[in-house]
């Protein structure tokens, strides 16, 4: 096992190219088949489920992220306590909720997980994208401490986990152990296989956090630390000062994530050493050669800020344990203020990511379903064009069409709040007009003709943990409420941040949403056409406000009929099949009534097998 470290690192230190690293059986850049077939189901581990409420977090499990104040009292969260409530210890700092809702801990953990992939087989989903699971102080898991180790609160002993910690040495892994955390993350992705569920992890390596095991050791050592290389460090400490004058590049200029220092070829050397021992620890974690029991897939956060040579090289340490592994990148902003997204294509040309979190899907359906008057049906033919043209036919089957996730506005919130720009000031603190109630009759309406707009179009679906129950809300931290679960009974909502509401809104899963869910997975994964079926607009008719497009196979053709309207028309939806209409096949109808005419704000799906 020494051998293949050793030579993990030269060929990394060397700077061997993805190619040259590449399996020797199979091309780098050939995409895995199963993700033309995924249905996605996104997990914040923290908020999801408690499984074993003996690992919860403690006070002192929070030092080293932000606020970095000492605080006086705190609880672990009652899982269906009202969202904006402070609870009395809460209270005691004097401050309010957005800077209290960063202190919270919910106790959600992989033994919840474990206890709910059942509930997602019937669900129906397929895959999982779970955000960061390696150890770290916050409750998001994006300042790591270490790579190499699952957060030990979200496994059965969090104090034995630290006590290995204490006996490694983090840049050897030969030093390395399998902490229980780490042993009951191996057993979620047995039994999420055994499901023939597939697991994708986040990983983040254009910063970590300040407790990180290197960064510490600048801090410690500062000049004479052997790992300032791997940080851009604008000035260290005068000793001969009372002053710290010790300055860092945090990403995005927050200080809680140290980002790690690049030039053309990307990070520094030994920094990518140890992340080609991380891919090869979670991609094959009996160092066999059998990557069955190790995760399926990579989602690479804040992609656009690292270098593309690194990520070829990380394409091939990743292949070369595992040819049908997945790599999906996050390339968003290109201008946040302007609301300008990535045209993505540069890192998908093969030898990149497979697919990417395809936000400028959610962006153009958006504007075109939800906004007042919104895009023209010609008009959001345009946009999703667009997208088509620059992207590669595997991108766009693969690239997940979210709707929303753990940076956004929940969908619900977002449909009840129209003519906003998508992730602008979509909170009560930046704008105190932001709707946070449930969602009405009618605006679960057009949420479902949404998500049939989804899960037929090309790419696929993704569901942020929760939005298959109804689950609203604002931007973060709203959007990362705990999960709302049949089996418990949930406290009204009556408080805000800032005062109360006249009226209490009841909060619980929408049973009948989650049905509809599972009608939408399972008329994917039914048919052929709607999953690996070409794409063809077949009208834009903007005066009434109704698209209409087809997925074709060789074997079947599926149509869909949107009325984006809020009118009747009395319009035969059959006059918009192609050919032979007695030969179709109606198989989902949405907010739709009896009769030929157009409901407004339905969705009609027809089958036309050849």
């Amino acid at each position: 096992m020494r051998s293949k470290w050793i030579a993990i690192g030269i060929a990394v230190i060397l700077g061997c190219s993805a190619e040259s690293y590449a399996h020797r059986n199979r091309q780098v850049n050939e995409v895995p088949a199963w993700a033309y077939d995924a249905v996605w189901y996104q997990i914040f581990p923290e908020r999801f489920y408690n499984g074993d409420s003996t690992n919860d977090p403690t006070l002192a499990s929070l030092q080293g992220t932000w606020p970095y104040e000492p605080q006086t009292a705190w609880k672990i969260m009652p899982w269906t306590a009202e969202w904006y409530k402070l609870q009395p210890w809460e209270q005691t700092n004097n401050r309010g909720f957005y800077y209290n809702a960063q202190l919270r801990r919910y106790g959600g953990d992989l033994q919840g997980i474990i206890d709910k992939l059942d509930y997602l087989q019937d669900l129906g989903v397929n895959a999982l994208y779970f955000n960061p699971l390696f150890e770290s102080a916050s409750a998001h898991k994006y300042g790591v401490t270490f790579y190499h180790h699952i957060d030990n609160n979200f496994g059965p002993d969090p104090r034995g986990d630290e006590a290995i910690w204490s006996q490694e040495n983090p840049a050897d892994p030969e030093t390395w152990r399998w902490t229980e955390a780490d042993k009951l993350f191996l057993r979620l992705i047995e039994e999420a296989h055994r499901r023939q569920i597939k697991v994708v992890i986040d990983g983040v390596f254009n910063h970590v956090g300040i407790p990180f095991w290197a960064f510490q050791d600048v801090l410690k050592y500062d000049r004479a630390s052997n790992y300032t290389g791997w940080f851009i460090i604008h000035s260290f400490d005068d000793p001969g000062t009372a002053k710290n004058e010790f300055v860092y590049q945090g990403w995005n200029d927050i200080p809680d994530l140290p980002e790690i220092r690049e030039n053309k070829d990307g990070p520094p050397p030994d920094f990518k050493a140890h992340i080609a021992a991380i891919v090869r620890r979670w991609g094959d974690p009996n160092d066999d050669g059998d990557a069955s029991d190790g995760v399926d897939g990579w989602r690479l956060d804040v992609a656009e800020k690292v270098t593309k040579s690194f990520w070829r090289e990380f394409r091939g340490w990743v292949r070369d344990i595992n040819p049908e592994a997945l790599l999906i990148g996050e390339i968003w902003w290109e201008d946040f203020p302007k609301n300008k997204m990535f045209n993505a294509s540069e890192w998908l040309r093969g030898d990149i990511f497979d697919g990417v979190m395809n936000y400028r899907f959610a962006d153009a359906v958006l504007k075109a379903v939800v906004d007042v008057p919104g895009l023209s049906p010609s008009q959001l033919n345009s946009a999703l064009g667009e997208i088509r043209q620059q992207y590669p036919p595997h991108a766009q089957f693969i690239s997940w069409n979210l709707m929303n996730s753990h940076d956004t506005e929940r969908l619900a919130s977002m449909v009840a709040n129209p003519n906003r720009w998508l992730d602008h000031a979509c909170n009560l603190q930046y704008n105190p007009e932001f709707n946070i109630d449930r969602p009405n009759r009618n605006q679960i309406r057009i949420q479902k003709q949404i998500l049939v707009f989804q899960y037929t179009y090309v790419g696929t679906p993704h569901i942020f943990y929760g939005d298959e129950v109804g689950m609203w809300g604002a931007d973060d931290p709203d959007c990362r409420k705990p999960m709302l679960w049949e089996e418990f009974t949930y406290e009204p909502e009556q408080v805000t941040p800032f005062g109360y509401r006249k009226y209490s809104v009841p909060v619980s899963a929408d049973l009948e949403l989650k049905n509809f869910y599972k009608s939408l997975i399972n008329l994917r994964q039914s048919h052929p056409a709607l999953r690996r079926g070409k794409y063809r607009t077949v009208l834009t008719d903007d005066k009434k406000r109704i698209f209409v497009f087809e997925r074709l196979t060789r074997d079947e053709i599926i149509q869909v009929v949107l009325n984006l309207s809020d009118k009747y028309w009395n319009v035969s939806a059959s006059e918009y099949l192609t050919s032979e209409p007695h030969k179709w096949r109606l198989v989902l109808s949405v907010n739709d009534e009896e009769g030929q005419r157009l409901t407004p704000r339905c969705a009609r799906v027809y089958l036309k097998e050849k």
